[in-house]
């Protein structure tokens, strides 16, 4: 270990040590999760991007493992083996190693394929919009105790809630918009099906092999990945990586299903680029939704009177809403993620390399192993590059 790279783990240390006692005291009990997790919950739940970037190895009894790429999967983890009724209201707080798989090209620095996170996760709270403020407000707490100015911060807000609404709101099949929230995380492959589920459906059909499409289509009920499989072992293509069996299935058998159905209306496209178009101050976004829906006669009262509550909480728990943006595209990378999500930054840091971030997760307790969702709201530091925003503050 060089002098330098021990000065660092020092610091980090250090910091790691003044941002637990911030958890902990608001709280937030400390655990330490395996580093080794079962794999299928990780590939199932956080989405292809991710998945593609999880270590996974199999050991000797053939069962499949990874190294844990974040933390808020084996936290929920621990909660159901803790609990009887995974409901059960919890807090927990955290400090460990995370591992994902970057490019030769990535920088070192910014996005390490080895790296400590800390966080927080509240589960089951009767009131989620309190345990939203109250996780916002410990994070930017935690930054603050480590030696960052809360006033040089900026938070990014996004709502995944309001965008499914919107969706539901705009005529089309559901399958659309299942894949519309699917591709939501990237904002490019989002852009793209938009784009062809308005010019035509069906025109991907030509790109399918007749016999495949004639098999898939006299196909009985579940023997479609099967079909699927013997046509790419037919034609010597390789069937894995990271997208599933499944998955291929499914795109095929939606490609097929869209040649029946009409393009999606201009005008709806037009209200959905309008919505993910929308960069705002986060007092302004309210106004500016609201505007949105009524101009296009679609109800979105529900899901913005938690938005502006929300805000209102905010301001309760004495948080600056003037650092603070919001926008229609944000989702973060994971997509376990289903309501309020938000990313906080630091002056000398990439946009794609937030110091924090976190955001609702109601379903994800369900795909650990929960019989129903569970309301679940947490966030974490990523501390190398908290470190590196501390550095960048003292020059």
């Amino acid at each position: 270990m060089t002098a330098e790279t021990a000065r660092q783990f020092e610091v980090l240390e250090a910091q790691a040590t003044r941002i637990m006692g911030v958890f902990t005291r608001a709280g937030h009990e400390a655990v330490a999760p395996a580093m080794i997790q079962p794999a299928g919950v990780f590939l199932d739940g956080i989405g292809e991007a991710l998945r593609a970037r999880t270590y996974v190895f199999t050991d000797q009894e053939g069962r499949e493992l990874c190294l844990r790429p974040d933390l808020t999967v084996p936290t929920c983890r621990l909660h159901l083996e803790r609990v009887a009724d995974p409901s059960t209201p919890a807090k927990y707080c955290y400090n460990g190693a995370t591992f994902r798989y970057q490019p030769a090209n990535a920088d070192a620095a910014a996005h390490p394929r080895e790296f400590r996170q800390a966080g927080i996760e509240s589960f089951g709270s009767p009131d989620p919009i309190e345990a939203e403020a109250e996780t916002l407000a410990t994070m930017l707490a935690a930054l603050e105790a480590a030696g960052l100015d809360r006033k040089s911060l900026h938070l990014r807000f996004g709502d995944l809630a309001l965008m499914r609404a919107l969706l539901d709101a705009v005529d089309m099949p559901q399958r659309w918009r299942q894949r519309l929230q699917a591709h939501f995380w990237r904002p490019q492959a989002f852009r793209a099906e938009l784009k062809r589920l308005t010019e035509d459906p069906a025109r991907l059909m030509k790109a399918l092999p007749p016999r495949l499409v004639q098999e898939l289509r006299a196909a009985a009920p579940g023997t479609s990945d099967a079909i699927v499989a013997a046509h790419l072992d037919a034609e010597g293509k390789e069937q894995f990586g990271a997208r599933t069996l499944r998955e291929i299935a499914e795109s095929i058998l939606s490609v097929i299903e869209d040649s029946r159905s009409p393009p999606l209306a201009a005008s709806s496209k037009a209200l959905i680029e309008a919505y993910v178009a929308i960069n705002v101050p986060c007092k302004q976004a309210s106004p500016a939704i609201a505007a949105l829906a009524k101009n296009a006669g679609i109800d979105l009262a529900v899901p913005l009177a938690k938005f502006n509550e929300r805000l209102e909480r905010f301001t309760a728990h004495g948080l600056d809403l003037n650092a603070a943006s919001f926008s229609g595209e944000f989702g973060r990378s994971l997509e376990y993620y289903t309501g309020f999500v938000f990313e906080i930054g630091a002056p000398g840091q990439p946009l794609l390399s937030p110091i924090a971030g976190g955001g609702r997760y109601d379903g994800l307790m369900r795909l650990a192993g929960s019989p129903q969702d569970v309301p679940a709201v947490g966030a974490a530091i990523h501390t190398e590059r908290l470190l590196s925003a501390i550095e960048a503050r003292a020059k």
